[in-house]
């Protein structure tokens, strides 16, 4: 069985990440999802997500494209994922290329997959503000 992992925060779930997602599971039989938590999103990526933890995981764990999600805690996790989880393929959207390629020395084929040019959480953002303030 090939195992693929990726990680993201996944707020405001979009056909972006339903993309990625298909095509991560594409490349292997069994996709973890490592989902950003609340606390880490805040700490380390100075993010505020519209959804909890506990309802995008519920999200994710309702796409069929999805095995298994578990929680992303700090940076320096990826490492240990990869060997507790028997990984084969990481996958991550290509914004974060070269970020992640120290995982091949950890045996990991290490993919990044082009984002849905037209979508992203930041852009879903910036329209709804600008939809709110033309009220």
């Amino acid at each position: 069985m090939r195992r693929v992992i990726t990680y993201g925060t996944f707020d405001l779930l979009h056909y972006g990440h339903i993309n990625l997602l298909r095509r991560a599971k594409e490349l292997g039989d069994y996709l973890i999802v490592v989902l950003s938590s609340d606390e880490f999103n805040l700490k380390e990526k100075n993010k505020k997500c519209y959804f909890t933890y506990e309802q995008r995981k519920m999200l994710l764990e309702s796409i069929r494209f999805v095995d298994l999600v578990i929680p992303e805690n700090n940076w320096e996790q990826k490492r240990t994922d990869v060997h507790e989880y028997y990984i084969d393929t990481f996958v991550m959207g290509d914004d974060w290329r070269g970020k992640f390629d120290f995982l091949e020395e950890e045996g990991v084929k290490v993919v990044y997959l082009p984002r849905t040019p037209e979508i992203s959480t930041t852009q879903i953002k910036a329209d709804l503000n600008v939809k709110k303030e033309e009220k």
